[in-house]
């Protein structure tokens, strides 16, 4: 099997944190979002993989290279981004003569039993109630529970199950042939190659899917939602830092995510609060908040925020969602 990786996107909902900062690298829970999912698969014996790189696809290489030296792994880059069946189509030849393929977008982070899924006699979406499907590609279910029918963001929705970003194919060869056809005869939803409408045509096809419900979804596409994820996360055993150091007059309120070499004096920290490596913290309060690489953050009182890497703040109280290098100095002037 092959783990198919899309991660060519820009990220636009976080902008501007994602200027200079791909969606799959932001940190949650101590760890870039990228990592949750290779983790999983990698837990349940995939060793081989295909991802999908576009903006700032450099920065996702470097990383994933870095952290999984050991894993069989192809980057092919989408120069044009034309929607989710594009990326996968365009990167065809590094995966369309595998037994089976994985599929997993690079910006969610799901609860599933991954061995259920592997152990699934034939293909399966990974599926889970939403409360307005609208903004998702539905699933419809025949009497048998086979899947009917799937559909890209309807405007009257059949149903309330939302596909989450996972689908395990058994059928590679139809797979291929369902996006070559829509592509090749442009058959577009909203401007777009969505992957729904080749799984559609697999369907029409005969290939029979069924669904496994995910326990929970994060689809860490907006600010509040990777805020929300990263205190999920941090309550649960296992992300949080364990053994911190002794910080300078500093209280810590746990659970909080520290990471390596950072300075922290006179401040108060969390609860809910991820901090990346070499960060500096002075006189400072931080809570429910993701704060990057290098930030430098003297004199504030931040909540519900998401600062870059190298990024200096100085001065006052506010809630923040700023990109990677850059330095905002909110004191009074001297008089």
């Amino acid at each position: 099997m092959k783990a198919i990786i899309p991660v060519a996107g820009a990220g636009a909902r976080l902008r501007p944190l994602t200027y200079t900062q791909p969606k799959p690298l932001i940190p949650v829970a101590g760890k870039p979002i990228i990592s949750f999912i290779i983790d999983q698969l990698v837990s349940v014996g995939i060793r081989e993989y295909v991802f999908v790189i576009g903006y700032l696809g450099e920065k996702i290489r470097d990383y994933v290279e870095q952290t999984y030296p050991d894993l069989e792994k192809e980057f092919i880059t989408q120069e044009e981004r034309l929607g989710s069946a594009h990326a996968i189509w365009v990167a065809r030849e590094a995966w369309k003569d595998a037994d089976q393929v994985m599929i997993f977008f690079g910006d969610i982070i799901i609860d599933v039993d991954f061995q259920r899924v592997m152990d699934a006699p034939g293909s399966c979406l990974g599926v889970k109630k939403v409360a307005d499907p609208r903004e998702f590609g539905v699933v419809e279910y025949g009497t048998d529970g086979i899947v009917a029918r799937v559909v890209e963001k309807p405007k009257i929705p059949k149903s309330d199950m939302a596909m989450v970003g996972f689908y395990k194919i058994r059928e590679v060869k139809t797979f291929c042939e369902a996006l070559e056809f829509n592509i090749n005869n442009q058959i577009l939803t909203n401007g777009e190659y969505p992957l729904t409408d080749a799984l559609m045509r697999m369907i029409e096809k005969g290939v029979q899917f069924r669904t496994i419900t995910v326990d929970n979804w994060f689809n860490c596409g907006k600010k509040e939602v990777l805020l929300e994820t990263n205190a999920i996360l941090l309550d649960r055993e296992g992300y949080a830092s364990a053994d911190l150091p002794e910080f300078d007059s500093s209280i810590i309120i746990h659970p909080v995510s520290v990471g390596k070499n950072c300075q922290i004096s006179n401040s108060i920290i969390g609860p809910h609060v991820t901090i990346g490596n070499n960060a500096k913290v002075k006189n400072a309060i931080v809570k429910d908040s993701i704060i990057g690489n290098y930030a430098s953050l003297q004199e504030v009182i931040l909540q519900h925020s998401v600062v870059g890497n190298d990024t200096a703040i100085t001065g006052m109280r506010h809630s923040l969602n700023i990109g990677d290098n850059t330095e905002i100095d909110f004191s009074f002037p001297e008089r």
